[in-house]
Formats: structure tokens, sequence, C-alpha cells
């Protein structure tokens, strides 16, 4: 008996219109930037159909990604609120792969934002076996004080009575086909805005340290540590960081050159290091394990993994011959591909917009 489990961050899935760039030019549009905009409701109007006109094609795009997971159990990223993921599901997935998300789950998190994490399933597998919610339950509240996680590496970044997840750690106990699985859906801290200066990756990252420990003792104060490696848990969601990475040289016309390289620290340490948890992206060849294209001008530009699905040693052992798929059909044209990598597109995709999103699905068919 086997469940596909896939994890995703569609980028912003949000119900409500932003119109901070009407005063701030770095919120702004850069399509509204080619007009002479002299009002605020002609502004507002501009806003309102660029936004209505881009999201169509954008969650077109979003669920064909989803689609191909062929998903049982989908853990997303960034969904605004219960209405709008009703509202994907319904409208736009449920018209590519019919009848199938009926059981949506979403607690309300910290992010200021407001996107949170989910997890839509289907009430049977694949292979026709239920899936049953036994519980949830939001670790959204935890502070550093309360796990004893507030150190001198947290110190001018956050207070001890600071929540430590920026979204929320969800954990699902479910059971497929009568036999248990535990999910933790986490969005850990980003890594900074790409046009600030200075290395963001590494000035964030003991926030991200953080919220890996406070997830790692969630699942041994659980199951206790000594039997952790027994159970059935998977960590799933966008992470932000990374071990590794692919960076990428040259330009498009001239062509790309692809060099691997082993990062010296990542918050997923807190995962790897003691064979906790076994990243099964790591299953892929060394260039293709990448989930997102990052560029900060033609100067600095890298593939690397933000989207992980952690595996017990348990989990990990029973499907030690199985690597995951990652869907990489709603990448924009400006992403390089290494050498063999290529996917045909999905229709309407552009060079850097429409896309499915920024990151790409990771699915895996899971034995329990």
């Amino acid at each position: 008996m086997s469940v596909r489990l896939a994890t995703f961050n569609v980028e912003n899935l949000i119900t409500r219109f932003d119109f901070s760039g009407l005063h701030n030019q770095l919120r702004q549009d850069r399509v509204l930037r080619l007009y002479d905009v002299t009002s605020k409701e002609a502004y507002q109007q501009m806003e309102q159909a660029r936004v209505i006109a881009a999201t169509d094609d954008t969650r077109q795009l979003s669920a064909l990604a989803i689609a191909d997971t062929d998903a049982d159990i989908l853990c997303l990223q960034e969904i605004d609120n219960m209405p709008a993921l009703q509202a994907f599901e319904y409208g736009y997935l449920f018209r590519m792969v019919g009848h199938g998300y009926r059981q949506k789950y979403l607690v309300e998190g910290n992010d200021s934002r407001g996107i949170d994490v989910a997890v839509l399933m289907r009430e049977k597998t694949r292979n026709g076996e239920p899936i049953e919610l036994v519980d949830i339950r939001s670790h959204a509240m935890l502070t550093y004080g309360d796990l004893d996680l507030f150190d001198e590496t947290l110190a001018g970044k956050a207070n001890s009575y600071d929540k430590i997840f920026k979204r929320d750690c969800l954990e699902l106990d479910l059971k497929i086909g009568g036999k248990p699985l535990t999910l933790y859906v986490v969005h850990f801290k980003s890594m900074g805005n790409a046009r600030e200066p200075g290395d963001g990756r590494l000035t964030t990252m003991p926030i991200r340290q953080a919220e890996a420990k406070a997830v790692r003792r969630i699942i041994e104060k659980r199951f206790g540590a000594e039997r952790c490696a027994e159970m059935n848990f998977a960590i799933c969601g966008d992470m932000n960081d990374y071990q590794e990475k692919v960076i990428v040289s040259g330009a498009r016309r001239s062509g790309y050159e692809f060099t691997y390289q082993r990062e010296e620290e990542s918050a997923l340490d807190v995962f790897s290091t003691d064979g906790f948890a076994e990243n099964v992206v790591m299953r892929r060849d060394a260039l293709d394990r990448w989930t997102l294209y990052h560029a900060r001008g033609p100067e600095e530009q890298h593939l690397c993994q933000l989207d992980y699905i952690w595996l017990s040693p348990a989990l990990a052992a029973r499907n030690a011959q199985v690597s995951p798929e990652i869907i990489r059909g709603g990448q924009p044209y400006r992403t390089p591909f290494p050498p063999g990598q290529e996917v045909e597109r999905y229709p309407r995709i552009g060079w850097d917009r429409p896309k499915a999103s920024d990151h790409c699905p990771v699915v895996m068919e899971i034995a329990l």
C-alpha cells in the first residue's frame, strides 16, 4: 500500500488587492511604471485589472503543476486563507483533476502577510485506500522560551518570548488504509530581500535553525527521542535554505555552465547530521535536485533546493529504492536548465511570467 505525497509553494495564493505600490515604488508592479498614473482611483483600477488577468494565468499553471504530481496528499505554502484555498481547488484544480481534494486543512499562522501552510487530501488514495484525518495541531503559538531555544545567535534578531515559527508547524495525524502517517508542514523564515546588500541567507539562518530545532523537538516529544527512527513521519514544505547549490555562470546567448557547490552550514543540518530524517531529494543526481532558480543579476545566479520531503528513518528505509519527482513544467523560460533536464513548459508560460510558481512541486510515492 502506498500514498503519493507532495509539497508545493504556490506563491501568493491571496484574495486581497495590495495598493501599497501607489506610494511605494518598491511595491509597484513594473508594468504600471510604464504608465503615467495621475490619481489613486486610476491606479487602483489598473492594478485590479492587472492582478485579475495575471492571477488567472498563474493559477491555471499552478493547477497544471499540481495535476502533474498526481498526489493523494498535497502540502501547500503561501495560502491566504480557507476561502482562497476553496476557490482555487474548485475553480482550477477541479477542472484539471476532477473529483479529488475534498479534504482541506488550514490554520491561521504568524506570517505578517497572512500567508499560511495548508493541506489538501483526497478521500482515498489512487489505489483505493481511505485517507483519514485522526488529529490536527498547530504549533504557531510556541515561543523560543517554551522550547528553551533562545541563545546568543538570536540576540538582536528576536526575543525569548517571540514565536518560533514565522508561519506555523502544522501537525496532522493520518491513517491511510489503517496505517499511521504523521505529517509536519512548515514554511521557514525567508532569506531576506534579494535586493538588499549582503548575504541574507547567513543573516537569517539562526531563525531557521531555531525553527528546524523546534520541529525536531516537537517530533521527539511526541514519539520519544529513542523511538523516532521507528515511526512513520514526514516533514514537508518550503524551508528557505539549502545544503548545496548549483552555481550558474554564463548567459542565454553564450551558453550556461553549471557548477555544484556544497554549503558549509545550513539550518537543515539539524535534520540530517545524525540521521534524524532523510532528504529524499538527495537520491537524485547532484545537478538535478533544485526546486528554485535564484538570480540577483547575471553576476549571481544559482539553482537550489528549497522544497523538501524529509522522511523518518523507518519510512526512508522502507522506500530505499524510490526517488522523488520534481515537476518543472511550470518554470518560466528565464530559468536555465542543466543539460538533459529540459522539459516541455506548460501553455502560456512566459519568459519571467506567467508561471506556475517560482518553486517546483516535489512528489514521492511512499509505501507505508
